[in-house]
């Protein structure tokens, strides 16, 4: 076991998010969180990262509690997090973005790991001298997940990465996500696109007021149409 989330408890403020959330991660697995908007899916990566930490609960990395812990402290110990707000710097050119990503990892070669990214975004190594602010909201996407990747992260946690994408982008980003599970990278994925989910996450959870209402294969939940429209009001 990877991750093992247990019981956690998590508010802003006042406002209780989440109200109990239990889940595991396996080594190379790659696990989709569902829900409508506000149910707790971003708050839950939030908490796993240490950003939003729990007040109560626990939060096993490695069989190792990361909970408390600031996030840089996370970060070294091998999560990297890919917000919806992708947060490039965008004064800085692709190629300076990702090396900022690889300080930490003093040990890998750094070319290794940009041609590395590039495998998988190819897009990046055309726009490598441009600037963050130049790129299109595809190539933020592709940028801020790379950044992530490059990290040498044994957990990456990404979310809503389609979120306003343009359907041919949305469907370039799946293919590109795909590949990085079929390559044995462990993700842990909030995403509102259901078709997406269930393309790239081998699991599933889906959030309904900050409590898991259902758990189980992307298989059961494609098959489960009443469980798409109750708890997601779409189906597929």
């Amino acid at each position: 076991m990877l991750l093992k989330v247990e019981d956690i408890h998590t508010y802003y403020g006042r406002s209780y998010i989440l109200q109990g959330i239990s889940l595991e991660i396996n080594q190379g697995e790659t696990v989709a969180i569902l829900g409508r908007n506000g149910v707790g899916k971003t708050t839950t990566l939030k908490s796993i990262m240490g950003t939003q930490p729990p007040k109560s609960g626990r939060i096993l990395f490695e069989d190792k509690n990361i909970s408390g812990l600031p996030p840089y402290q996370i970060a070294k110990r091998g999560i990297a997090l890919v917000p919806d707000t992708r947060r490039i710097i965008p004064n800085l050119t692709v190629r300076e973005n990702l090396k900022l990503a690889m300080l930490k990892d003093k040990e890998r070669n750094k070319d290794q790991l940009l041609e590395m990214a590039f495998s998988y975004f190819p897009r990046l190594r055309e726009r490598l001298n441009n600037r963050g602010s130049m790129l299109s909201g595809g190539e933020q996407q592709m940028l801020a997940i790379a950044r992530g990747l490059v990290s040498s992260p044994k957990l990456m946690l990404i979310d809503e990465p389609t979120e306003g994408l343009m359907p041919i982008l949305v469907q370039t980003l799946t293919k590109n996500l795909k590949a990085l599970q079929e390559s044995g990278l462990t993700m842990l994925l909030v995403e509102a696109n259901l078709q997406v989910a269930l393309e790239i996450a081998q699991r599933v959870y889906i959030l309904e007021k900050g409590l898991i209402k259902f758990t189980g294969t992307s298989a059961h939940l494609l098959e489960d149409k009443e469980i798409q429209k109750r708890f997601l009001g779409v189906s597929v």
